[in-house]
């Protein structure tokens, strides 16, 4: 088996618990590297270096080490070539993470192919012009953030489900999101906990000026279209990256991805032993 490693080494533990992988993956005969922009860190470990995207796609598996955004970005990558992602947790709480960094011995079942895959639903994002052509298009792990461009004001925002004229807010913002995401920024802003399994889209206004507006959980053939209210520009980032503008006149169009992101599982802990032991660190 050959494994790319992805970590995040602005993470202070990052860097300690990917030595101990490569020792790991080392006595147990597995091929690693790594992209090259890690050669100087990693070179002791005896690594293959590549450019990342011949890394990830001559791959197995992919391997990140970090926290949920360090294992988001990866899993981003991953997909586009379909190769399985597993999440070692290095940062906070992970909820995305297969392994924790005390767990390194359990690496002998992903060799042995000893492990299930979780195929989680994503969500594909496009702006679209006036003329119907797509200016950007991306994936989402987690969610996808539309919200004004000037931050300091709120927004006024019209949602649209399936062509269909939905609901108009004025809010900070609005939040679509997968069932993986639903443990993420939406269950700060008050959403529901869904099972990752249960394939869905949830939407989430944020901060709304009314008493009455609450979370939706749509089904996963749902398309959203999202577009400014007022004569002003708004903005859509996915998985908390460089925002892309969506000028006046324009929309944005979240709906299910063909893709999904493939984890993989090796401990037998199901979702809520997840949940609960996660979310007991922050009571």
């Amino acid at each position: 088996m050959r494994i790319v490693l992805m970590p995040n080494l602005t993470r202070k533990e990052a860097f300690g618990v990917t030595a101990g992988i490569c020792e790991c993956l080392k006595k147990l005969g597995a091929e690693y590297c790594f992209s090259s922009d890690f050669k100087n860190e990693f070179e002791f470990t005896g690594a293959e270096f590549l450019p990342l995207k011949d890394a990830v796609s001559g791959c197995d598996a992919v391997i990140a080490i970090g926290g949920d955004g360090s294992i988001i970005h990866a899993a981003k990558l991953a997909v586009t070539d379909k190769k399985p992602i597993l999440g070692i947790n290095a940062g906070r709480l992970a909820f995305m993470a297969g392994l924790e960094d005390n767990e390194l011995n359990l690496l002998s079942r992903l060799i042995e192919g000893d492990y299930t895959l979780d195929k989680r639903l994503l969500l594909k994002t496009e702006v679209i012009d006036a003329n119907g052509k797509i200016i950007s298009n991306g994936y989402c792990v987690n969610d996808c953030l539309v919200t004004n461009e000037e931050k300091q004001r709120m927004a006024a925002i019209d949602v649209a489900l399936n062509g269909k004229n939905f609901n108009s807010w004025l809010c900070d913002g609005v939040l679509v999101s997968t069932p993986t995401g639903s443990t993420a920024y939406s269950l700060s802003a008050g959403g529901p906990i869904v099972d990752p399994e249960l394939e869905s889209i949830l939407l989430t206004p944020l901060c709304p000026h009314s008493l009455v507006d609450r979370s939706l959980i749509f089904r996963p053939d749902a398309v959203i279209t999202v577009t400014s209210a007022e004569d002003l520009p708004l903005c859509i980032s996915n998985d908390g990256a460089e925002p892309v503008i969506i000028a006046p006149g324009c929309r944005a169009e979240i709906s299910r991805a063909e893709l999904t992101a493939d984890f993989i599982r090796i401990k037998s802990d199901n979702f809520i032993d997840i949940l609960y032991k996660k979310l007991a660190q922050r009571r």
